[in-house]
């Protein structure tokens, strides 16, 4: 098994070697963000940058080239579609990195050993290990249900950790490794980070009777992983039952995971929104997301059995 996949990747990467990257579709401009509201940038894949009122967060930072196995000079593994929105030298300064898993396309070393010694990770359980050989010291493993407090300068946030419907394992020998969906709070403003997720009730469990105002959600990477990620409908629902105001759609458009067509996620997202467009976060690679002050909370939906399966 082993030895076939590294064929595989071995033949990927030659394949897409001399392929280029197209640029992402916009430049986000996180220094002129004020402090005073909730801002977000999707930066491609998983990978989202946020000011929660002064707070400055980056969800499963991946910004290289490829993702994979890396070798001395080089990773075997997917190559970018769409380049990142910014360069790790074009962000600002980190309070928090946030890690769902440990998958490649969430939990990139090489962009991990980038950033600063000063900057807190809240990670899944057993995964701290990964962070060995970068400058990253200050990481926090929140298993279901635990939470966190980050004192960052412009004051606290709050991390909960929540259950969502995946798998943990790097390689083919580690599946003791956990993954987690978040809930970050800070001045009474919350947002979802679902990480990676099949379709799922866990959401409809977050619901307590207070609205939370964004919700990154996974749209892609479902055909044929439909047991491992959610549709653009499934997430949608899961969004729509914790109750979030806006979704922002994510992990598609930026690698080759699976085997629907490249614009087809971000289509049947707005397909399945038509009736709530204002709810659509953003929608391609670069855009920017700022919070409302004022903005209508949406409708719980029910979730059945047949929902959790459909393709």
């Amino acid at each position: 098994m082993t030895r076939s996949w590294l064929a595989h990747l071995w033949r990927e990467w030659l394949f897409e070697l001399r392929r280029p990257i197209r640029p992402a579709f916009a430049r986000p401009q996180p220094n002129e963000w004020p402090n005073d509201r909730l801002t977000a940038a999707w930066l491609g894949h998983s990978t989202v940058l946020l000011n929660f009122y002064g707070v400055t967060i980056l969800t499963d930072p991946v910004l290289f080239p490829r993702i994979g196995v890396r070798f001395p000079g080089f990773t075997m593994g997917p190559k970018r579609l769409t380049k990142p929105a910014l360069s790790i030298r074009e962000l600002p300064p980190l309070d928090l990195v946030l890690l769902s898993h440990a998958h490649f396309d969430h939990f990139d070393r090489r962009t991990l050993r980038q950033f600063h010694a000063h900057t807190r990770v809240v990670t899944a359980p057993r995964t701290r290990d990964l962070l060995r050989g970068t400058r990253l010291r200050d990481s926090t493993e929140l298993r279901w249900g635990e939470t966190t407090e980050i004192h960052a300068p412009a004051g606290p946030l709050l991390v909960r950790e929540f259950r969502v419907n995946h798998w943990g394992a790097r390689i083919q020998y580690d599946t003791f490794r956990g993954y987690n969906g978040y809930v970050l709070e800070r001045a009474g403003r919350r947002i979802i980070f679902g990480g990676d997720t099949a379709m799922s009730a866990d959401f409809s469990h977050l619901r307590d009777g207070r609205p939370f105002d964004l919700a990154i959600m996974g749209i892609g990477a479902y055909q044929p992983w439909i047991r491992a990620h959610c549709t653009p409908e499934q997430a949608i629902a899961m969004a729509t039952a914790a109750g979030a105001r806006f979704v922002m759609p994510v992990h598609h458009q930026t690698f080759k995971l699976s085997f629907e067509p490249f614009c087809e996620p971000i289509e049947r997202f707005a397909a399945a929104l038509a009736d709530e467009p204002e709810r659509i976060a953003l929608r391609e690679i670069g855009e920017t997301f700022v919070l409302p002050e004022h903005s209508p909370q949406p409708t719980a939906v029910k979730l059945g059995a047949s929902d959790f399966l459909s393709p």
